[in-house]
């Protein structure tokens, strides 16, 4: 029971933290980018541009944040360059798209954006192939 209270921490801990960090937020994020990549003919020409660079422009870029970066995030492979898109990702989403929604609307982009700065900040841990070759 003492340690259920306790303020104290082991690198194991930390480490088992930032692998869950990295699989479910970067699972979750995957799955949602998953039917972009699929059905990438048919929302091409209509998906949001909010950086006016293009429909098929904003949609790749989108699919390789939440696809290919996700996948990076997941192993732990180049993961804190692999947050970066995330977290712009998740900036666009959030203070552009819908920068006038209500809190409610927009809270699942915060806790996403939360997560991708953190492992940005903290790094992988030592279950990653970063880890590894380093």
């Amino acid at each position: 029971m003492r340690k259920l209270f306790s303020a104290g921490f082991t690198n194991g801990a930390v480490h088992l933290s930032m692998l869950v960090l990295r699989l479910v937020f970067g699972g979750l994020i995957l799955l949602h980018g998953w039917p972009k990549l699929i059905h990438f003919d048919a929302k091409k020409n209509s998906f949001p541009d909010p950086l006016h660079v293009g429909h098929t422009l904003s949609l790749g870029i989108t699919i390789f944040a939440e696809v290919a970066c996700a996948i990076f995030l997941m192993l732990g492979l180049l993961t804190r360059i692999a947050s970066v898109p995330l977290i712009i990702c998740m900036a666009v989403i959030i203070f552009v798209i819908h920068a006038n929604e209500p809190i409610d609307k927009i809270e699942l982009p915060i806790m996403y954006l939360a997560a991708f700065c953190t492992i940005l900040f903290i790094g992988p841990g030592k279950v990653s192939i970063d880890n590894l070759i380093a």
